[in-house]
């Protein structure tokens, strides 16, 4: 990592769940999150599904540096389901700038989907999830996301710091090219406590309790502005009280 970018506190994956009982938050390393995921190698091949994002018509703030993908699956021990197609929602509560609007983002890429691999990641980060609150059931939500820096300044957390009303939000860094900026910001939701580091090696994870932490990016700017650049990321959210939407409590 480049001197200029303050690493992330990496956990070991045997403290994961201490880890996060203490401080609502932790870092894996690439390794550790193949292992957490089921991977035998972290899917590199996954980046190419990167390259191919729609635009996102949502934004407020007049942007166009977000292209994103999405999809919902329904997580019960082992066995994980996908569900159809549904809107993106959120209340304005946890985002002041997109909430209350039914988003309605392209699908994900079916063979990205219905890899294997793809799985073995929801089934792991459940396994989190049980560990900061037992349900048999737990709705995921994916989002495949590239912030580029089209208008000379790209933005990974319009909304600024918030929660997302979920229980467990990961945070996986796919790829940073060309990019300064972009530092993660982690704070105790009921007081001024917080952490500030840059995720950089493509495919560690940042796993975040919820309910117990805010979070954002700040924006990324190009190191070349003749050269393009972007950061990509895989977030995946995990919720037991049902899918979020206009009614509370949406559960499939």
């Amino acid at each position: 990592m480049p001197a200029n970018l303050p690493p992330p506190p990496l956990t070991a994956l045997t403290d994961l769940p201490a880890q996060m009982a203490s401080a609502g938050f932790a870092v894996l390393d690439a390794a550790s999150s193949a292992h957490l995921c089921g991977w035998p190698a972290p899917p590199l091949d996954w980046c190419a599904h990167w390259d191919d994002l729609p635009p996102d018509r949502y934004l407020r703030d007049g942007g166009r540096y977000r292209r994103r993908r999405h999809g919902c699956f329904v997580i019960e021990g082992d066995r994980v389901q996908a569900w159809p197609h549904r809107a993106h929602w959120q209340p304005v509560e946890y985002n002041a700038l997109h909430g209350g609007i039914e988003r309605w983002f392209e699908p994900l890429a079916p063979a990205l989907a219905a890899d294997p691999r793809w799985a073995t990641m929801l089934t792991g980060l459940a396994t989190v999830a049980a560990g900061l609150q037992a349900s048999p059931r737990w709705h995921a939500e994916a989002h495949v996301f590239r912030i580029d820096t089209t208008d000379g300044i790209g933005r990974p957390t319009p909304e600024g710091a918030h929660r997302d009303g979920v229980d467990l939000v990961a945070v996986f860094l796919v790829a940073r090219q060309r990019v300064k900026g972009g530092e993660t910001r982690v704070f105790d939701a009921r007081g001024p406590q917080g952490v500030r580091f840059t995720l950089a090696d493509p495919w560690s994870v940042l796993l975040l309790d919820d309910a117990r932490v805010i979070h954002e990016s700040t924006p990324i700017q190009p190191v070349d502005a003749a050269a393009s650049a972007y950061r990509d990321t895989l977030v995946v959210t995990l919720r037991r009280d049902g899918f979020q939407g206009p009614q509370a409590m949406l559960h499939p």
